[in-house]
C-alpha cells in the first residue's frame, strides 16, 4: 500500500518520523519501506499557497493509495480538550473573497465569482470522502490564511460559520487531493482553543503527542491489512 503523509511542518511528526526511522527502511529519511507499505513523507511549509503547490506537484509525479495530512489546529469548540484527535470531515476556505464598507466579508460564492457546486465543492464546502470511516471522533473546520486572534474577528467568524476548528491548510489539503481524485484523510489535534491570543494558554507539546500516537497506530493498522 503506497501511504503519503502529508504536514506543515516536519515539527509536527517527529515522533512518527522517529518511529519510521527505527522500524522501516527508508531512504533519505522521506521515504519508509516495509513489506506491506511504502509511505513517503511531504512537508509542504505553512499556509495554503505552500500546501497547494508541494502537494500538487507530489501527487502529479506520484501515485497513493491514501494521503493523511497530519497537524495541530486551534478550537473554536470549547467542549473539545486541549489535546484532543479529530477526523475533519468538512473544511472550507474562510477568508477568499471581499470586505464589505460596513466590515462585513463575503466569501467567492456569496458574491457568485465561483459556483458553490463546482466539483469538488459542494454548497461551497469541501468532504472528506472518508467521512464514514469514524475511527476518530470527526470536526468541521475553516481554513485561512491570518488565524483569529482578537474577540470580534473571533465573534464575526463563529457567526458566519458554524464550525469547531480552525487551521492554515486544511480545505488546500483537501482541495488538492478531491482534485487529483485521491483517497484521503485529515487529521488533527488541539493545540489552543481560537480565542484572544495567548500561547500560555497552549498545549502544543501534548497536541503533538497524541496526533502522532494516533498516526503511529493508523500506521502499524494500514500494515497489518
Amino acid at each position: 500500500m503506497k501511504v503519503l503523509i502529508v504536514s506543515a511542518t516536519q515539527f509536527e511528526i517527529l515522533p512518527l518520523l522517529d518511529h519510521l526511522r527505527n522500524n522501516f527502511k527508508n531512504k533519505d529519511n522521506i521515504r519508509f519501506f516495509s513489506k506491506e507499505l511504502d509511505i513517503n513523507i511531504l512537508v509542504t511549509g505553512v499556509g495554503v499557497v505552500h500546501t497547494t503547490f508541494a502537494l500538487t506537484t507530489f501527487l502529479i509525479k506520484k501515485s497513493f493509495d491514501l494521503v493523511i495530512n497530519l497537524g495541530i489546529a486551534g478550537a473554536f469548540n470549547k467542549n473539545f480538550n486541549l489535546g484532543q484527535v479529530f477526523q475533519v470531515v468538512r473544511d472550507q476556505f474562510a477568508d477568499i473573497g471581499v470586505e464589505d464598507s460596513d466590515g462585513s466579508f463575503s466569501d467567492i460564492f456569496e458574491i457568485e465569482l465561483h459556483d458553490n457546486n463546482e466539483f469538488p465543492y459542494i454548497n461551497s464546502k469541501l468532504y472528506s470522502p472518508n467521512s464514514n470511516n469514524k475511527f476518530l471522533p470527526q470536526a468541521t473546520a475553516i481554513t485561512v490564511n491570518k488565524v483569529h486572534g482578537t474577540i470580534e474577528t473571533i465573534s464575526k467568524i463563529q457567526k458566519k460559520y458554524s464550525i469547531d476548528l480552525e487551521t492554515m491548510e486544511g480545505a488546500a489539503f483537501l482541495y488538492c487531493c478531491l482534485m487529483q481524485q485521491v483517497n484521503c484523510i485529515q487529521i488533527r489535534a488541539v493545540s489552543n482553543y481560537v480565542e484572544p491570543r495567548n500561547k500560555e494558554n497552549w498545549d502544543i507539546p501534548l497536541a503533538i503527542e497524541n496526533l502522532n500516537d494516533v498516526a503511529i497506530q493508523m500506521i502499524g493498522e494500514l500494515g497489518s491489512k
